[in-house]
């Protein structure tokens, strides 16, 4: 029998270069996935009308909503797999890739059978009008239909970056985003199916995309491959799983209320041309939070491998790296975005109307972003080593219990700005948090080390 393979060196590597090496892939991973969504949304904007944008916008709560499910089991099973590897149960780590499989399909199917049941419900409450709603259901009953896939795809994302294959998930991710962007191309500008031409180019790539991730954990050679016997739902292994998985579920979960407020705000105090224009905004925020995440999710296997295996000097070695970096990439994001911001827009648009809205809320909504990218690796961190009480206490602080209370006060005086404004001072009090649950932590990894 052939002997399996296994990522000791996440235990023996220089962090230095373990963490680069990956963080390459998983940042070139999201850096396309970031692109995607903006070429997505450039193609909707100008093959299909600043309407059509603006309808994009409304579907954003849903497909949080959506993606908040589906990260709290491929997350979860991501970090107990690290930290299983980490401690040798390995009979373990084989059972979690199964059973994150059964869980995918389960909430994917459960959750798109529901959401289309009441689709324009939901899109009028997330602020769909009589002008945008058709734009949005059109997209998003596509979107709905494959939605299994899209957990699956993103679920096994994690998993093959956990078991210490980062090359083949930044493959997996990039393969995606440039069938995505090809049948982008043909079914909006040359077949010219509109909006619904960009949904179903998304579900075809994921479902290819899907395939190939399925081809290549059948390796049996490999310690975590696709097994019979391992499908079955254990009880333990699912409650660990959603618990970790909890934090970023609960993040994503948060950001769907909050884009409902946000969209609901725009459309109070401006127009629908208001949400078009806060997608345009969205799209950037996400490829600098894509980038940090593409740090944090190289982080994440190293950090909860070393804690399983209590090398806690290395766990801290790799926090402090990580947030250096993620720092750097905020703070360069903050100069794009305060300095160039039309070059930004008119990627997008060329509307004069939705261009100068879009530059407006730019320029404020990333006034600290600096700060950023170290609150950002904080929530991870605790996450990658098993404590997600306080990662979650840090995404609902900053998405619920600081953000509601700007968007509902602030444009009351200062009005459409007032939504604006409410995103970095909600930043820069969740910075202040994080480092007040981080500085603790530290002092007693350094003594256990």
């Amino acid at each position: 029998m052939a002997e399996l393979k296994t990522p000791q060196e996440l235990g023996t590597e220089k962090i230095g270069k373990l963490l680069i090496r990956y963080a390459i892939p998983a940042m070139i991973a999201m850096l396309a996935s970031s692109l995607y969504n903006i070429v997505d949304r450039a193609f909707i904007g100008h093959g299909v009308g600043p309407m059509a944008l603006s309808g994009l916008a409304v579907t954003f709560p849903l497909m949080n909503l959506s993606a908040a499910l589906g990260s709290m089991v491929g997350v979860g099973s991501g970090t107990m797999i690290s930290l299983k590897l980490g401690q040798k149960d390995h009979e373990s780590a084989q059972m979690l890739l199964g059973n994150s499989v059964t869980l995918n399909i389960l909430i994917g199917v459960l959750f798109g059978v529901f959401s289309l049941i009441f689709i324009n419900p939901i899109l009028t409450l997330f602020g769909a009008t009589d002008v945008t709603i058709g734009y949005a259901r059109e997209y998003m009953v596509i979107i709905l239909a494959g939605n299994a896939f899209t957990h699956l795809y993103l679920g096994i994302n994690c998993i093959l970056r956990a078991a210490g294959h980062p090359n083949k998930a930044m493959v997996a991710t990039i393969g995606t985003v440039l069938l995505n962007t090809l049948l982008d191309y043909l079914f909006i500008m040359v077949f010219h199916w509109g909006i619904k031409g960009a949904a179903i180019a998304t579900v075809i790539s994921q479902v290819l995309a899907f395939s190939w991730q399925c081809y290549q954990l059948s390796d049996r050679s490999e310690l975590i491959h696709l097994k019979k016997g391992t499908y079955r739902l254990r009880g333990d292994l699912v409650k660990n799983m959603l618990t970790i998985g909890l934090s970023p579920c609960l993040m994503n979960a948060a950001a769907c209320f909050v884009v409902l407020l946000i969209n609901r705000g725009l459309l109070k105090y401006g127009s629908d041309v208001a949400i078009g224009a806060y997608s345009i905004v969205n799209s950037f925020g996400f490829l600098i939070v894509m980038m940090v995440m593409g740090f944090n999710q190289a982080m994440q296997p190293i950090a909860g491998y070393n804690y399983g295996a209590r090398q806690f000097d290395r766990v801290l070695r790799v926090l402090y790296l990580t947030m250096f970096f993620g720092t750097i990439v905020t703070t360069l994001g903050f100069a794009i975005t305060e300095f160039l911001p039309g070059l930004c827009i008119r990627i997008f648009t060329d509307d004069p109307e939705l261009t100068a809205i879009a530059m407006t809320g730019m320029k404020l909504t990333f006034l600290v972003f600096p700060l950023v990218g170290s609150q950002m690796v904080t929530g991870n961190f605790f996450q990658s080593i098993g404590m997600p009480g306080k990662s979650i206490l840090m995404s609902l602080s900053r998405q619920l219990l600081l953000l509601i209370p700007f968007l509902i006060i602030l444009p009351r005086y200062y009005g459409i700005n007032g939504i604006w404004y409410s995103m970095p001072a909600s930043d820069f009090l969740s910075v202040i948090l994080g480092v007040s649950l981080l500085i603790p932590q530290v002092r007693k990894l350094k003594k256990m080390a």
